[in-house]
């Protein structure tokens, strides 16, 4: 008798790269001039990379696919890793690429401006040969759309394709949209259950001025739900039952890096769990606060106890008011 039960809750694809934060950080010293900072950090980040470390922190059965460079940098996200857990086996290796890498000097308020330097990520590739390996899980979140230059040219498109009929619920987030980037959601979204980017850009890919139309504009295009991440008021959800928005909860604000990433982690834990649409919003809505306490992508979050813990003993911060 075939155990037909797969092999991971979820699969996290995508955008992996490794991240140098510093804070606070007010200023670069002019010439060779030193400044002293409270604290930095060196963690694996990334739109794939912050949803399945958050994930993997709240019990979720997690894997990866994703492409790090044959170096220190990939050896350490590939290690952390598998400290914490996620499966690994789906990782590449190139000797072409570093690994995708970042430097953010974090600004008192937790602002977070980035360098970055892109690398194997761009080389992330999986032929059709791959996909029913990727898909062995209930969820499939697919992250980094504009940051994957193989992937993009039409392969994400019939990996999600392929997600979609063999029955996963399917998530997208993207990073840095362009001009380009609508002509690449076009082919996405009508595999797409949960489409997950921040506000400001939803508004800008959409071209509207108003949550409520920007979400029809990509459910249109045949995204199921739309989850708009924003920051301070929370998240906008829209499916076709309505639209609404989740509060955000109050917490005293360190670095905001990874805060819509560890969203999607939290999100996806939620519905893998069994919760309904609003409880999974609520719980990935409190990944990403606490994520905003500490520096880093997965800072603040232990386990899924502390976190349920946190959401019933948490203020609700009134966004529309800062």
């Amino acid at each position: 008798m075939t155990d037909n039960k797969p092999r991971f809750d979820a699969v996290f694809a995508g955008l992996t790269i490794l991240d140098i934060a510093g804070r606070p950080v007010t200023a670069i010293p002019d010439g060779g001039g030193i400044a002293f900072l409270e604290e930095i950090r060196m963690n694996p980040a990334g739109t794939a990379s912050g949803a399945v470390m958050n994930a993997a922190k709240l019990g979720v059965s997690c894997s990866t696919s994703a492409c790090l460079g044959q170096d220190e940098k990939g050896d350490f996200i590939e290690n952390r890793y598998r400290a914490m857990g996620i499966d690994c086996s789906l990782l590449q290796r190139t000797d072409t690429m570093a690994t995708s890498a970042t430097i953010l000097p974090i600004r008192p308020n937790g602002e977070r401006p980035a360098l970055h330097c892109r690398g194997a990520s761009d080389e992330w590739w999986l032929d059709e040969t791959k996909f029913d390996a990727v898909c062995d899980a209930r969820f499939l979140h697919h992250g980094g759309t504009g940051f994957l230059a193989k992937m993009d040219q039409g392969q994400s498109a019939k990996l999600l394709a392929h997600a979609k009929k063999k029955g996963l619920t399917v998530t997208l987030d993207l990073i840095a949209p362009t001009d380009q980037t609508l002509g690449q959601l076009k082919a996405l979204m009508p595999n797409v259950d949960y489409f997950m980017p921040s506000m400001e850009e939803a508004l800008f890919i959409s071209g509207m001025s108003d949550p409520a139309d920007a979400a029809r504009f990509f459910r249109d295009l045949g995204a199921g739900a739309c989850i708009f991440k924003w920051g301070a008021r929370g998240s906008f959800i829209s499916t076709a039952d309505g639209d609404r928005r989740m509060p955000a909860f109050k917490v005293d604000v360190s670095d905001t890096t990874g805060c819509g990433d560890s969203y999607c982690g939290g999100f996806i834990a939620g519905l893998s769990m069994g919760y309904d649409l609003e409880e999974a919003c609520r719980l990935g809505t409190a990944v990403s606060g606490l994520v905003a306490t500490g520096l880093g992508s997965d800072a603040g979050v232990v386990d899924l106890e502390t976190t349920l813990e946190f959401i019933a003993t948490a203020s609700i911060l009134d966004g529309d008011n800062g």
